[in-house]
């Protein structure tokens, strides 16, 4: 199954190693689901992981992008949406999303458009 994981799963699960978002990241890092990325959705990943006050491990973080690369799908190219988001920084995550068929999961869903494949991490976990 295709997901694209919004940065604050990634985060969450590097902040707090046994949560919903830790969960799905080792289903990932694991093969059970695929994330699909973009170059700006990577872009972003490494640079909020290395912000000092997350206090995470420059060691894991490497390793947690390198997983993700290694076992996912880079999209190149998608198609725009003429959707107005609250965040625009959002923008990308949900057209990687879309053009892949995934399910997009994030902590802040309200920065989304109504869509049943936007999800919470605790909703995908109940749902698949």
């Amino acid at each position: 199954m295709n997901v694209v994981l919004d940065t604050n799963v990634l985060v969450s699960s590097q902040i707090t190693q046994t949560g919903n978002p830790a969960q799905i990241v080792q289903r990932v890092l694991g093969g059970e689901l695929t994330a699909c990325y973009s170059h700006t959705i990577l872009h972003e990943y490494t640079v909020v992981l290395k912000r000092r006050q997350f206090h995470l491990s420059e060691k894991n973080n490497a390793a947690l992008l390198d997983g993700v690369t290694r076992t996912g799908i880079y999209i190149s190219n998608w198609n725009t949406s003429d959707i107005v988001f609250v965040d625009e920084t959002e923008r990308k995550f949900y057209e990687v999303a879309k053009q892949t068929g995934a399910i997009l999961i994030t902590g802040n869903t309200k920065h989304y458009p109504d869509d049943p494949l936007v999800m919470t991490p605790a909703q995908f976990l109940a749902d698949y």
